[in-house]
């Protein structure tokens, strides 16, 4: 009998692999077959993968499951490639109404596609956060027309919904928690992030231009309408990446960015900087970049909403040294952070930034802020407010063209 019972479970273990292998190859074959213009049907049921699926130079195709968490794409022990879907090179795709789980990469990574639409997708790495997830979640880059709307992104170990050196974004409609960064926009233009919810990340939204990238500037990025709340996560970043440096407790981060709009936000219980605005020199990375601009300019903070409960800040790494420095008994933790650091070259006579390139804080509900002086290691720190109240030119919405 126990024979029997063996035998029987041995042939189930071998069949369950066999049809799981033959789902990969379908699937795959399928996208390798697909003609321009075609959808691509996904079956309800989980489906696990030992390695990447791939699209590459086609157009105007449809990936279609049967829902959030009835389509399920596990790559759980993964062995071949990185990336749980991949497509390059195309035009006008579609993915929709799919979950993909456990990538040993990046959930779904796009690069050089002109026309991308991430619509009712959920990627996640299941379990507690750990650096050995993957990077990123949803990861367009280099992609123009980028349409992320209703997805949601869990445990990654650097951003979850990440676009990155792209023109034309609409990032709206979704959910990020339980990653290092919950939404980033990197090097990128034209881009509107609004009514997401952020929340238990270690970092909300992060808005950044950094050096050594193709593209090298962003700007035009409006984030506005979102619920940014809570996101007090222990950095669990892999050691070296630049989000590796953002404090637990961060509900916005500008970093070296300009010409950005933020309006209409909640930004609740970030118990160590609800929004900051800061240069790439505060980070003491060097720069070897020559083209690259490290300064944030042109940057507009008005009508959001600042709460945070009572209690300190991160303790841990640069920023918590920071704090202690900073931060006097019984003083509050402002809600807004400026590091101080001006580009010399946007400067009048008075030492003032020209009007275009001002940093504008104003109209917000439990508005509090500090200048931390850095460029002048913290000599002149003020809670002043008024150097800031000024505003700027309402940016343009984003212009999207998609399917």
């Amino acid at each position: 009998m126990k024979r029997a019972l063996l035998l029987l479970l041995t042939g189930f273990s071998t069949y369950t692999l066999y049809a799981q292998s033959a789902v990969q190859k379908r699937y795959q074959t399928e996208l390798i077959m697909a003609e321009d213009g075609s959808t691509i049907q996904l079956d309800a049921g989980t489906f696990t993968f030992t390695g990447s699926l791939s699209l590459q130079d086609k157009k105007r195709i449809v990936i279609r499951g049967k829902g959030i968490d009835k389509t399920v794409l596990s790559f759980k022990g993964q062995t071949d490639g990185a990336e749980g879907l991949r497509i390059s090179n195309g035009e006008d795709i579609v993915i929709e109404n799919l979950t993909v789980q456990d990538t040993k990469g990046d959930g779904i990574k796009t690069m050089n596609v002109k026309g991308i639409t991430f619509r009712n997708v959920k990627v996640e790495w299941t379990g507690p956060p750990k650096a050995e997830n993957g990077g990123y979640g949803l990861y367009p880059v280099q992609c123009d027309n980028v349409v992320i709307d209703g997805c949601t992104a869990i445990g990654a170990s650097d951003a979850g919904i990440y676009v990155g050196q792209s023109r034309g974004i609409v990032v709206k409609n979704s959910k990020a928690h339980h990653n290092v960064a919950g939404i980033e926009i990197e090097n990128s233009r034209n881009a509107d992030v609004f009514d997401n919810e952020a929340y238990e990340n270690t970092g909300g939204i992060l808005v950044f231009d950094l050096p050594d990238l193709v593209q090298k500037q962003g700007g035009n990025v409006r984030v506005f309408n979102n619920y940014v709340h809570d996101n007090n996560l222990p950095n669990f970043a892999p050691e070296g990446n630049i989000v590796a440096s953002v404090a637990d407790g961060t509900g916005l981060l500008i970093l070296a960015a300009n010409g950005v709009d933020v309006f209409n936000n909640r930004f609740i219980n970030n118990q160590s900087m609800s929004t900051g605005i800061i240069s790439y020199l505060f980070t003491q990375r060097p720069i070897t970049d020559k083209t690259y601009y490290p300064f944030a300019t042109a940057i507009s903070i008005h009508d959001n909403v600042y709460e945070r409960k009572a209690g300190p800040p991160t303790s841990y790494g640069h920023y918590g040294e920071l704090f202690k420095t900073i931060l006097k008994t019984g003083q509050q933790i402002p809600h807004i952070f400026h590091d101080g650091i001006f580009d010399p070259a946007t400067l009048d006579q008075n030492g003032m930034p020209l009007a275009g390139r001002r940093i504008c804080i104003r109209n917000n509900k439990n508005q509090s802020l500090i200048n931390l002086d850095a460029g002048r290691d913290f000599k002149n720190i003020s809670r002043n407010a008024t150097p800031y109240d000024c505003q700027l030119q309402p940016l343009k919405a984003a212009i999207v063209n998609t399917r």
